[in-house]
Parts: C-alpha cells; sequence; structure tokens
C-alpha cells in the first residue's frame, strides 16, 4: 500500500511503514508545504492500524538539508510559534517530537546532510542509522537563531550537555563517525536504508503489544522519577502477561515457529 502527504511518500507492507521525504530537487529542505506533509503523515501513521515500525528517509542526496531559508523567509507560514497545534508541540516541533510519540518504533536511515531542522527530525526516531559519508550540524546559529523544533527535547537522551552547548554555539558540521561516537547516531551503515528495514521487519516479528508498551516506558524513562518508572513497569507488564499476543509468543517459541501476533 502507497499513501502520500504533501512532498513525503509512505510505503507500507507486513506492518513495516516506510516514509520517505520526497522533495529530492531542493535536498528535501524545509518549507511550509513539507512541514505540513510531515505532520499529516505522522497523523497518518498513528492511525493506522496494524503498524508495527516505522524507515524514516529521505529521496535523493541528502536526508534533509534543513529549512529553506528563501521560502522560510519573512516568517514562511505565518504561524504563531506560540500556538499549541500539536498536543504540546508547535507544527514547527512536531516535525521532530512526533515520531518520538508516536506509538511504535521509528528507524531513520540517513545520508548525505543532516542540518539544522533535518538533524532536529532524524533525532525523534527511536533508531538511527547514517551512511558513513552524512554531515550533520546544528546549524540554526549560523543564521543567528537557536533550534526550536524539539531539538533540545529530544537530545537530552542522547549526548552530554557541554558537548551539545558547543555543537549548538558553533554550528560546526561533524561527520557520521562523530555522530556515532557523540550518541546522535546508533550505528553506521553502508546501506542505512536496507539496515533501517532489516531491523524494521525484525521489530515487526515481536509481540506488537510489548512492543509499544517497551516504547512507552522508554520515553517516559527520559523525564519520570524512579516510583513513576517503577509503577509504569508494573502497570505495563501486567497488561501483558497472559495476554493474548504473550500467550502466542511463548507458544511459538516453544513451538519454534514463527509467532503470529493480532493487532
Amino acid at each position: 500500500m502507497t499513501m502520500t502527504a504533501q512532498r513525503v511518500t509512505i510505503e507500507v507492507a507486513e506492518g513495516v511503514a516506510r516514509v520517505r521525504l520526497d522533495r529530492a530537487d531542493k535536498l528535501n529542505a524545509l518549507d511550509p508545504a513539507m512541514f505540513s506533509g510531515i505532520a499529516d503523515a505522522i497523523e497518518q501513521l498513528a492511525a493506522m492500524p496494524g503498524l508495527r515500525a516505522v524507515v524514516l528517509t529521505g529521496a535523493g542526496r541528502a536526508f534533509c538539508a534543513g529549512l529553506d531559508m528563501a521560502s522560510m523567509a519573512g516568517g514562511g507560514s505565518g504561524l504563531d510559534l506560540g500556538a499549541r497545534s500539536h498536543g504540546d508541540a508547535n507544527i514547527f516541533q512536531q516535525v521532530a517530537w512526533g515520531w518520538r510519540t508516536l506509538p511504535v518504533p521509528v528507524i531513520a536511515a540517513v545520508h548525505g546532510l543532516a542540518f539544522g531542522g533535518g538533524f532536529q527530525i532524524l533525532s525523534g526516531a527511536d533508531i538511527r542509522i547514517a551512511a558513513p559519508g552524512t554531515r550533520f550540524s546544528i546549524m540554526e546559529m549560523k543564521w543567528g537563531i537557536v533550534p526550536d523544533m524539539a531539538g533540545f527535547a529530544l537530545w537530552r537522551t542522547t549526548v552530554r550537555d557541554d558537548v551539545l552547548r558547543e555543537l549548538t554555539y558553533t554550528a560546526r558540521e561533524f561527520d557520521a563517525a562523530e555522530a556515532a561516537a557523540l550518541g546522535f547516531v546508533t550505528r553506521i551503515a553502508e546501506d542505512p536504508e536496507a539496515d533501517a528495514m532489516a531491523l524494521a521487519r525484525s521489530i515487526a516479528g515481536r509481540n506488537p503489544d510489548a512492543i509499544r508498551a517497551a516504547k512507552r516506558l522508554a520515553n517516559l524513562a527520559a523525564d519520570a522519577d524512579g516510583a513513576t518508572i517503577l509503577r509504569a513497569e508494573s502497570d505495563e507488564q501486567a497488561r501483558l502477561m497472559r495476554s493474548p499476543n504473550q500467550v502466542e509468543a511463548v507458544m511459538a517459541n516453544m513451538q519454534k515457529r514463527a509467532p503470529v501476533f493480532a493487532d
């Protein structure tokens, strides 16, 4: 099944959605139409029955080169930054934060460039796989502004505070090896999209109820206190134990066969 949002293509097969930023002629730079398209795509995925995992990619030579400064000059879409149009987020934050709040795991496959807003979008993914030659930058300071697409909320679980400050204050570029060493990238792969798809299919073969529960716990761990996390672990486990999909996971392992889970 193939679906489209403005400047975004979604292909779904066997519970895995491949989501591609689709503005290759502009290195997938972010203009008002791209912001709307990504937010719409996240909304479609959140409501999609049977979804197990998402792979997020960019068409052409780059994942995302950041803001299309020409189209955004003078305010671009004209939206109020203070408006909370998507829960806790405005639309600009939603295109990155929305991947973190999506109930299933998201794997970003990154190549070419991931600058500014593009870097914040990939940071919303649960797992981030990059091609060896990928270039990264928290580029906003180059334009005299700060990262405001949920970057700080996402980076707090991936990188040291002093490192983040240096990269933000200087806007310097760094390569995939440094990104992996610092924690921005999970790992490097010659073909990150193929690697991401293989991982997504592996995740799709696990109990979908347990996968979603694990993502909720991982998201909670960023800022909840110990007592809250301990209670949440117990609550999630109590719901899973002896549920149909949990029983199927046990039986499939005992019978040495592929499980058949219900959505």
